[in-house]
């Protein structure tokens, strides 16, 4: 697999420029239903940039706003200093990758990637090498006289990704171009779109409801939820930072403990919480956001950098590599702490029935307002 991923490094480079992306004020209606909500964004020049979201939540509304193949009902996008809003598809100069490959099936390998530089008026001469030049970049030399029925699904994904790029566009856009692959050849392609745009330099928006797809290939994430968005930034600063209770359980696993926020602090009951974090003051709720990776079960003479909960093991769920253990807390809640079973001593997990103490370290400890 890794071997596979590192040859894209060493093949024929396709060079481009970029162009940063401006969002504002987007807004989409259809009836009465906001599919887009006055949305604001910056796409960086030559950044990866995902929007990640369940469904429903507008990522690919967006998407489709800024290829052209839909109309705001107003707002602004801007490639660069150019207004592109009214402009048709064709004419914005992006690539696209679509969720089945949008491939023509009676067509060979090479018509298929040569189709987006014929309708650009490319000789005949240029057509040919610049088709050679993206098939080496994808790995796929020799594949040109093909069928695409005689391609693999990653094979064909390759395809789609070379058609998308043999023009060299300054943008990227990608909506869910690996959902139809198995988990290996998904976390492969995964690295290689990485690499790949590395190389290539082109900004890239990629569309997905897969949180560790995104965690794995974005230099930032957009959020949306309901046709807004939630929260961006880099994929760490999301999943240790997240700003509100709907982000930080989409982005994993997550309990939450209702806090009270007081002038010395927040507390749990009538515990006082170490933390350094800081939720926005006017919401209806504050919680405290509890990862299964993040709880530990705490010794006592371990607890001086500790938020510490007591309560009582009801479950423990072999998983593989770890072990996730379900804890009722004396308070009435049910947590998760999971365990890596390669770092820790068997003998010395909890078993069912056992009184414990789950700890949160202080550097750990993140406070989000509540829905």
């Amino acid at each position: 697999m890794h071997t596979e991923a590192s040859k894209c490094v060493t093949s024929t480079k396709i060079h481009t420029s970029s162009l940063p992306i401006t969002i504002s004020g987007l807004t989409k209606t259809y009836g009465i239903v906001s599919a887009l909500s006055d949305v604001e964004l910056r796409i960086k020049s030559g950044e990866f940039m995902t929007l990640l979201g369940p469904s429903g939540s507008g990522k690919t509304t967006l998407l489709m706003a800024l290829a052209g193949f839909i109309r705001p009902d107003r707002g602004s996008v801007k490639f660069g200093d150019e207004e592109v809003i009214m402009k048709a598809p064709h004419l914005r100069g992006v690539g696209m990758m679509f969720q089945n490959y949008a491939l023509f099936p009676h067509m060979t390998v090479e018509a298929n990637i040569a189709y987006p530089l014929k309708i650009r008026g490319e000789d005949r001469n240029t057509v040919k090498e610049k088709v050679g030049q993206v098939l080496e970049t994808v790995q796929l030399a020799g594949y040109g006289s093909r069928r695409i029925s005689e391609l693999s699904g990653g094979q064909r994904q390759r395809i789609a990704l070379a058609r998308a790029i043999v023009f060299k566009p300054k943008i990227l856009l990608m909506d869910e171009p690996l959902s139809a692959l198995d988990k290996n050849l998904r976390e492969l392609m995964q690295l290689e779109l990485r690499t790949m745009h590395e190389r290539l330099g082109m900004t890239t928006v990629l569309v997905t409801h897969d949180q560790r797809e995104a965690l794995t290939m974005s230099d930032r994430i957009a959020v949306l939820r309901n046709g807004k968005i939630a929260q961006v930034d880099t994929s760490e600063a999301l999943y240790v930072a997240p700003q509100s209770e709907f982000v930080a359980a989409f982005m994993g696993e997550s309990s939450f403990l209702t806090v009270e926020p007081k002038e010395s602090g927040y507390f749990f009951r009538d515990q006082k919480l170490m933390t350094d974090s800081v939720a926005e003051p006017v919401a209806s709720r504050h919680l405290l956001v509890l990862r299964p990776e993040q709880l530990e079960f705490i010794q006592g003479t371990e607890r001086a950098h500790y938020n510490c909960f007591e309560g009582t093991v009801e479950r423990i769920l072999f998983q593989g590599e770890s072990c996730l253990g379900h804890v009722r807390l004396a308070s009435g809640e049910l947590v998760q702490v999971r365990r890596n079973l390669r770092e820790s001593n068997k003998s010395t997990l909890p078993k069912v029935g056992d009184q414990v103490i789950v700890g949160l370290h202080r550097n750990e400890t993140r406070i989000v307002t509540g829905e």
